[in-house]
């Protein structure tokens, strides 16, 4: 730190905070072709058959029963050594009441992560029996990391858990060596490969990663992991300001999923980490976190969180994580920054890709389908300057679905779509839609679309959605 049709969980959603997304009733989660109907909880939420995998087409995540895991994710990074498990428990049952379904917390903090030096819990609980040897880990330390993931189990949630983050445990790396890193992740694979709501999020601002021996020692870790637990996905998080998991070849044989980190517009990397691999998915890890500013130039707002969520979704992500001041060190307080302006955008981004089939949106990034007023790409720079406007279409021709940051008239060639298009003005900031007079549209030829002025945030983006049939 420098400072997510077919979502599985509760399209019961989340939509507690007031989203109501899709004009479906939003009871159940859909499924890609041959998937074993999904279960409902009392609540009518959808309880996933952990642990996540690569779905069929490579582009997104799917559980045991191969409904789409569309990734909704906190960032809670020192949960393990800041919070008893009864605050705990209260932090996931308030994200899963949320809407969201994962959450990255690292295995070890210290003061990197603003957290003791030394490394241990609130509690006094230390990781290792000799301080800094890999080799002689804390039962009773290890013991409240299971006992963490499993009440992150109990809600839902999906724990991208970092082994040994490396801002601030890189030097205990080196130190220790290769040998002893291996035997390290070997220890955790064996010990939570049984876990199953678990996916394994190396690096943390691993600024020297081109360094071979720096590499080799994080690697090491990573393959021991492997080696131990074959049951779980592993990725990586390698520099800021932007890089992507891929950027690195030493990982292509460890990770199974490509973590797009980038505090410039989100697109850009996102597209990057989507075009490098076919068959490994790849999603926003980090951006800006609503309450910081990371880049001097975007403060953590509403309207910087939402351009970084919709830009990332229709860029070919199988979803993202978001990240809060607050709830990330858990300082003082944080209880009272859970229900936040970013956290009630999130849910309506979730309730407007969730019903959709967003798993199959495939980007336009060459304009065929809004040919005119896409704005000006760029991936670097302020994201409250940037005005491109990112679009995917599914390949049916059932959906197309626009981000525009700014207000504009855009051109849509029509002939993308399979049939007549019911048109549809989305407002990201509360969740409400605008019928787009002369609705439906034709087939044919190129339509033109302006919003209807400011939406209720008083900013001008909007989502322009188009499909073929009602959700």
């Amino acid at each position: 730190m420098n400072g997510t049709r077919g979502f599985l969980i509760f399209l019961a959603i989340a939509l507690l905070g007031g989203c109501s997304g899709g004009s479906g009733d939003g009871s159940s989660a859909t499924q890609a072709p041959g998937a074993t109907p999904p279960r409902a909880t009392a609540a009518g939420a959808y309880t996933p058959a952990y642990p996540v995998k690569v779905g069929p087409t490579g582009r997104y995540l799917v559980d045991q029963n191969n409904v789409p895991f569309m990734i909704v994710g906190d960032s809670p990074h020192d949960l393990i050594v800041s919070l008893s498990e009864a605050d705990a428990d209260a932090y996931f049952a308030d994200r899963q009441a949320h809407g969201f379904n994962a959450a990255w917390i690292q295995v070890l903090c210290n003061a990197y992560e603003e957290a003791r030096s030394d490394g241990s819990t609130y509690d006094g609980i230390i990781p290792f029996t000799t301080p800094g040897d890999l080799s002689t880990p804390n039962p009773a330390y290890f013991q409240r990391v299971g006992d963490m993931i499993n009440l992150a189990a109990k809600h839902n949630i999906t724990v991208f858990l970092g082994p040994i983050e490396t801002g601030g445990w890189l030097a205990t790396l080196k130190h220790n060596g290769a040998a002893n890193a291996y035997n390290y992740g070997l220890y955790l694979g064996n010990r939570y490969k049984n876990f199953p709501n678990i996916v394994w999020l190396s690096g943390n601002d691993f600024q020297t990663w081109t360094n071979p021996t720096d590499d080799a020692d994080v690697t090491a870790v990573a393959d021991g992991i492997k080696a131990g637990d074959p049951n779980h996905i592993q990725t990586v998080e390698l520099n800021d300001k932007v890089s992507s998991s891929l950027d690195d070849p030493n990982w292509a044989p460890i990770v199974s999923l490509n973590a797009a980190y980038t505090y410039y517009p989100t697109y850009a990397e996102v597209l990057h980490a989507y075009n490098q691999s076919a068959s490994v998915p790849a999603f926003m890890v980090e951006a800006n976190y609503e309450f910081e500013n990371n880049t001097g130039m975007d403060y953590g707002s509403p309207a910087t969180l939402r351009r970084q969520e919709y830009w990332t979704m229709l860029s070919g992500a199988a979803g993202q994580l978001y990240g809060n001041h607050y709830t990330w060190i858990f300082l003082a307080g944080w209880q009272s920054y859970l229900d936040t302006p970013g956290v009630a955008q999130l849910q309506c981004m979730t309730a407007l890709f969730a019903p959709r089939p967003w798993y199959n949106l495939v980007p336009d990034q060459s304009h065929t389908v809004v040919t005119a007023g896409y704005g000006t790409f760029s991936s670097t720079g302020s994201l409250g300057s940037n005005d491109y406007l990112t679009a995917a279409r599914t390949p049916d021709g059932s959906l197309v679905m626009a981000y525009m940051p700014t207000i504009r008239t855009i051109t849509v060639d029509m002939s993308n779509l399979s049939g007549s298009a019911a048109a549809q003005w989305y407002d990201p900031s509360n969740g409400t839609y605008t019928a787009i007079a002369g609705s439906p549209f034709a087939n044919t030829g190129t339509q033109q679309f302006t919003p209807p002025g400011n939406n209720s945030d008083g900013a001008g983006d909007w989502v322009l959605v188009l499909e073929t049939s009602a959700v």
